[in-house]
């Protein structure tokens, strides 16, 4: 069957993604210290060319990736993780699937080859093994405690004392105390465990991940003289790291994006409300003026 410009550009576009993806993995694949995961990369790779070949019997033509793409994907996964750069890949390919029911006459096999190709990639992709993965639940836990405990401790700090040098001394000293117990707190229960996750790291995980948020928190009261916009900020400062970490996780461990963030962001700013009005009846009640 004779095609058409519209479908045989979309033949090549196809095409062209398919040996863009290609070179991505491969150059993924030289990049990665561990040779299981290595392995696992060039097969995906050689799969993508497979692929490539199969649209070539349509078009006839020689199609060069797309070099943008290669630097980028290799980028964020250089930076992210290999595992959530193939997977916001392999996502936006999925999109992309969407439009193969207007070829679907031309490429009567096309079916199969969708099936085929998900089902070997996924179970490929299933079986690459990366640490920052495994130590996902440490920085959760970091993560959501420092969120949880120091949006509630900066509102009820903010009512009850009105004074920005004071709110972020309280803040950085109950943040840092409480990223040490967290660190420790997680230590002890790997250790406990009967996992593969190493002690020291699950708890270097989570003390860093609290660190990094409490020092996002307390950043707007380092910076302006007006505590009420200094806690406004802190909370939506709280709201985006929520945002993004769940983005991460959503997208590298298949989960899904809203009941997570929903979860988490409910969460925090519930507890900040909470400590906001246990700040402002301690204040009336012990008659305290700072």
């Amino acid at each position: 069957m004779e095609l058409s410009k519209e479908v045989r550009q979309q033949l090549l576009d196809f095409q062209k993604n398919e040996i863009t993806e290609y070179h991505i993995y491969k150059k993924l694949a030289k990049s990665i210290k561990e040779r299981e995961n290595a392995k696992i990369l060039d097969q995906i790779a050689e799969d993508e060319l497979g692929h490539y070949e199969d649209w070539k019997k349509y078009t006839n033509e020689e199609v060069k990736p797309n070099k943008w793409t290669i630097w980028k994907y290799y980028l964020i996964s250089r930076i992210f993780g290999f595992t959530f750069g193939i997977k916001l890949m392999e996502s936006g390919e999925k999109s992309a699937q969407a439009n193969y029911d207007q070829i679907r006459e031309y490429v009567p096999e096309i079916d199969n080859w969708i099936k085929d190709e998900n089902e070997h990639e996924n179970a490929l992709i299933d079986m690459l093994d990366e640490e920052r993965l495994q130590y996902a639940g440490s920085v959760v836990l970091g993560l959501n405690d420092a969120l949880v405990e120091l949006t509630g401790a900066l509102a009820g700090l903010t009512l009850a004392l009105q004074n920005v040098e004071l709110i972020a001394l309280s803040g950085l000293i109950t943040g840092i105390a409480a990223s040490l117990s967290m660190a420790a707190s997680e230590y002890l229960a790997t250790r406990s465990e009967k996992t593969d996750k190493h002690p020291v790291r699950a708890a270097i995980y989570t003390g860093i991940a609290y660190i990094f948020t409490v020092a996002i928190l307390i950043a707007p009261y380092l910076l302006f003289d007006n505590y009420f916009l200094d806690l406004a900020l802190a909370l939506t400062s709280g709201v985006i790291i929520i945002a993004v970490f769940n983005y991460y996780i959503s997208v590298a461990q298949d989960e899904s994006f809203k009941d997570r963030f929903v979860e988490m962001a409910g969460l925090s700013l519930s507890v900040a409300a909470f400590s906001f009005g246990i700040g402002y009846l301690i204040r009336i009640f012990l008659g305290v003026e700072i």
